[in-house]
């Protein structure tokens, strides 16, 4: 008897231009193209102002595509278009963090737990630790040291000449590589360059999209700035060690540095202060495999066989 033919699942994922919300969608929609056929197509709504420039763009994006089985959408911007598609399409919409609008009204609702700090039994949201992204752990043996600078936030101040000082004791025995991120202090790079030899220094304006992906895949050890819940939580999914590198913090009681500090108590990540005693960063209890986890329940949720 011939096995049966699953038909390849269609998603169209809605991006806002916004790099941290794209890389949610892909990290979400690649894991489900790992369980089962999948045809990817993105739909750039990035250009159009307002929600009826957005909604026709994407109408107009998507005139050539195959139907949809499922919209994914990050951001704001795209949850009128998600929900109008959805509907015309008859496709399933999947929202990722927590919406602007109803959550009743989505399909799927994927968010991390400090999004809603409420614990919530709703049929439809699946709660992550952190947010999503495209990060999956090597097979080689790893050997690589990477560290990952974020910058000022709505949580988190800057101290360059701290960093710099953290830093210099971090990576004394050479051997690391650095980049940095949009929000990274104008300048600080030169600093690095001059301050810190034992670091090789790549600007994020520099680097091909899959860079930071790919060094993590071959990093046995990561230390990230304090300010990136979403670099942290790559860090993390990439199976590395992972060190944090302290920020001033501005809102001591916000949602995201609660989030960082669980991880903390649970022994993810090893603060700068523990490694000064230690002078090693701890092994973390698990590898965060938040996409792979919800690609699975997406699945069940719709009754589609993996293959």
């Amino acid at each position: 008897m011939m096995p049966a033919v699953i038909r390849p699942l269609t998603l169209w994922l809605l991006c806002d231009g916004k790099a941290g919300h794209e890389n949610q969608s892909l990290g979400l929609a690649e894991a489900i193209g790992r369980r089962t056929p999948c045809a990817i197509h993105r739909i750039p709504l990035a250009e159009n102002h307002g929600m009826l420039g957005k909604l026709r763009a994407a109408l107009v994006a998507g005139a050539g595509l195959p139907q949809p089985d499922l919209i994914l959408a990050a951001g704001h911007a795209t949850h009128g278009s998600l929900l109008w598609l959805a509907r015309k399409y008859r496709a399933k919409s999947i929202v990722l963090m927590r919406p602007s609008l109803p959550l009743a009204w989505f399909d799927l609702c994927i968010a991390p737990t400090h999004d809603f700090p409420a614990a919530s039994q709703r049929s439809n949201l699946i709660l992550t630790r952190g947010a999503l992204n495209r990060v999956t752990p090597g097979v080689a043996p790893k050997t690589g040291k990477l560290i990952l600078l974020g910058g000022p936030s709505k949580t988190h101040g800057w101290d360059g000449d701290s960093l710099l000082a953290r830093m210099r004791q971090t990576t004394d025995r050479g051997g690391w590589e650095l980049t940095d991120s949009r929000r990274t202090a104008a300048g600080f790079l030169d600093q690095l360059r001059e301050q810190v030899p034992g670091v090789s220094v790549f600007s994020h304006k520099e680097t091909p999209a899959n860079w930071v992906p790919e060094k993590l895949r071959q990093a046995k050890e990561v230390w990230v700035t304090e300010d990136s819940i979403s670099m942290i939580y790559e860090a993390l999914t990439s199976g590395a060690r992972v060190g944090l590198l302290p920020a001033p913090r501005i809102h001591a009681e916000a949602r995201v540095l609660v989030s960082i500090d669980s991880l903390i108590a649970d022994g993810f990540l090893t603060p700068f202060a523990k490694w000064l005693k230690t002078g090693r960063i701890a092994n973390p209890p698990e590898i965060l495999r938040e996409a792979d986890r919800c690609a699975e329940i997406v699945l069940q949720t719709l009754g589609w066989n993996a293959a």
